[in-house]
């Protein structure tokens, strides 16, 4: 709804706000002053799951490494354990949220109908806290972890000793350069990293499992040891059950490929309401890579296991957090285990990516609705830049280090996954599907246990989660706050009798009254045309009253639909819903004038009350101190006095 001509953007400016189309939000509308989206085209399915997969598939960096520290000589079974979790429920938990929340909102949009008003703004905004947490920790721990692997090869330890920082701040500063270069030169990166990567993980596998079937007796020693240290088959179950929530972080990757949804094409048929197309090939994208990582979860848990001395697992010990790269030396030479150890830091690093693309799409389609972000945060540059300086921040805070950062990753999936969990056994419920109701129960039990168990061992995943809920809801009360007499109405609508109110009113004095309805009856209206009389010293009865009633003032942008009606055969009433009166009143008077050239004047009556009481009313309840706000808001969005509508107390 621009009221008036800007001059042409700045170069910087125009390239800054190129990527608004990157992150292809549906649905919704841009802002009254951002320019329309062209619609995003989308890539395979097969090339976004290469986006997910490169921070799925690079936890085969540090897994195997994880599950032998946790579990031992139980590793494979362990293992076993968090494949099961993973494809009975991790995966059609996220196929359900990939069918109930197509756009890329996740779980999180399906929580969010629960609640209404304030209460449901809170409640995403600290869902929000636990994505950016996992999120962002997935850049500086991915990051972190492939400086360590560089640090730690064996022909570059010399030369780059307590240089961890530098590089793990420059491996952050670089992924920030590619998403400024453009979206789909990122996905472009990330399916070739998962090409090669994945490749020479075969390689890898496949000459550990040789070593393994023609040493035969690794087998034997290891299931015998097995045996003597657990005893049965439960009792190894028992202890693998126990273990588990140590092993929970092989299930990250799902939150990232939901987010993402947004760029897997689908079909030409596809509509906003209904992408089909987009659902089909992201349940393909979700259960393709569940399978692909449970095969070599399974496969390097055993290898790793049974051929790497259980001491080389231990800090300080060769295989610490690089058991796979240990083997690539140890059974392929130096020169292919350089090449892994390349590989494996190359997608460590772009691991962020799949990250960044979840925090470029989810951040944007909440806040800025809102008005808890600046319009240009739902533009991709410009937020690349903040969350590249936000990871600088939490990369220093933590002196890059891995383990650190370790229970607020975890922290931050095991929430997702408990509040995807939760949110697709309420969406079966509804439906009415009692089989999945119960499956999708269980696993909500199953992560909220693992969930509880991470957070009494490991606390200060919730301290940082907490941190990170408490500087988001803070910075977007603050922008609430700043953005409070914006006009934020994205468009006006009227139906047929309310043209030809203002039709009619155009060839004289457009003079409208704001009232507040009560009764609604004769009297009502007889004796507020009286007062505004006597208020401003005018003849006449040639106005339209103006009826504002509030809906969710939590909510920040909305359309306005106004209807007209004729009370007791007199009095002409204009009715409008909206989350602000003022915001209301403004958006009409110059919709008015727009399309009828011709100034509009409106009247109101002081409110009674404490000015300051009165603002934290509109700004809480969209109430208040209606006519200077409502003055306020004019003055902002038609900086040319002239051409503003005039505002009449009395």
């Amino acid at each position: 709804m621009a009221t008036t001509e800007h001059p042409p953007p700045s170069r910087l400016r125009t390239w800054m706000l190129e990527g608004l189309s990157d992150m292809g939000k549906p649905g919704g509308h841009p802002g009254p002053h951002a320019e329309p989206e062209p619609a995003h085209k989308g890539q395979r399915w097969y090339r976004v799951m290469c986006l997910t997969g490169v921070d799925y598939f690079s936890t085969l960096g540090y897994q195997p490494g994880i599950a032998a520290l946790a579990a031992g000589l139980l590793s494979p079974v362990a293992t076993v354990v968090l494949v099961i979790v993973t494809l009975a429920g991790a995966l059609p938990v996220y196929r359900r949220v990939a069918e109930e929340s197509p756009h890329g909102e996740g779980s999180i949009a399906m929580l969010e109908r629960l609640l209404s008003f304030w209460k449901g703004k809170l409640f995403v905004l600290t869902l929000l806290g636990f994505a950016a947490t996992d999120f962002l920790i997935t850049i500086t721990l991915s990051a972190a972890d492939a400086s360590t692997h560089l640090v730690e090869n064996p022909h570059l330890t010399g030369v780059l000793h307590d240089k961890q920082m530098v590089i793990t701040l420059a491996l952050v500063a670089l992924l920030g350069s590619v998403f400024l270069k453009g979206f789909l030169e990122a996905i472009g990166v990330a399916v070739a990293l998962v090409a090669v990567y994945l490749g020479l993980n075969v390689v890898v596998v496949v000459v550990g499992l040789w070593h393994v079937l023609t040493e035969s007796h690794v087998v034997t020693d290891w299931s015998s040891a097995l045996t003597a240290e657990h005893g049965n088959v439960f009792a190894m179950i028992g202890v693998s059950l126990l273990v588990f929530p140590k092993l929970a972080l092989g299930l990250s990757g799902f939150e990232t490929g939901v987010a993402v949804m947004p760029h897997v094409q689908g079909d030409e048929a596809d509509t906003a309401e209904n992408p089909a197309g987009r659902i089909r090939d992201t349940k393909k994208l979700l259960t393709t890579a569940a399978l692909i990582m449970s095969v070599f979860l399974i496969a390097t848990s055993f290898i790793t296991t049974v051929l790497i001395p259980e001491k080389e697992f231990e800090s300080g010990g060769q295989a610490n957090g690089r058991a796979l790269a240990y083997l690539s030396h140890e059974y392929l030479g130096n020169a292919f285990g350089t090449v892994y150890d390349v590989s494996t830091i190359a997608i460590l690093w772009f691991a962020g990516a799949s990250a960044m693309a979840g925090l470029l799409n989810l951040m944007p389609r909440y806040l800025p609705r809102y008005g808890m972000a600046p319009h240009w945060a739902r533009a991709v540059r410009p937020m690349v830049i903040v969350f590249t300086l936000v990871a600088f921040l939490v990369t220093w805070i933590f002196d890059a280090d891995v383990d650190a950062q370790g229970g607020a990753y975890a922290t931050g999936v095991l929430v997702l996954m408990s509040s995807a969990a939760i949110a697709v056994t309420i969406a079966a419920r509804r439906a009415g599907q009692r089989g999945w109701t119960i499956g999708f129960a269980v696993v909500s039990a199953v992560l909220l246990y693992v969930t509880v168990v991470n957070v009494i061992e490991r606390p200060d995943g919730v301290k940082i989660g907490a941190c990170f809920i408490a500087g988001i809801i803070l910075v977007s009360l603050l922008s609430r706050l700043a953005r409070a007499f914006e006009l934020r109405v994205t468009s006006v609508t009227l139906d047929p009798m309310a043209e030809r109110f203002i039709r009619d009113m155009s060839s004289r004095k457009i003079r409208f009254i704001a009232n507040e309805p009560d009764q609604r009856d004769k009297a009502e209206y007889r004796d507020k045309i009286e007062q505004i009389r006597q208020d401003n010293d005018i003849p006449g009865e040639d106005f339209v009253f103006l009826e504002v009633t509030v809906v969710d003032p939590s909510e920040f942008e909305s359309g306005l639909t106004v209807r007209g009606e004729v009370l007791h055969n007199r009095y002409r009433v204009l009715t409008l819903e909206s989350s602000s009166i003022s915001n209301a009143l403004a958006a009409l008077l110059l919709h008015t004038r727009d399309v009828t050239g011709c100034i509009p004047h409106i009247y109101f009556e002081w409110t009674e009350g404490n000015p300051f009481a009165n603002f934290l009313r509109f700004f809480l309840f969209g109430q208040g101190e209606v006519a200077p706000v409502t003055r306020e808001v004019l003055r902002e969005a038609e900086p040319d006095r002239a051409r503003r509508p005039r505002v009449h107390t009395g």
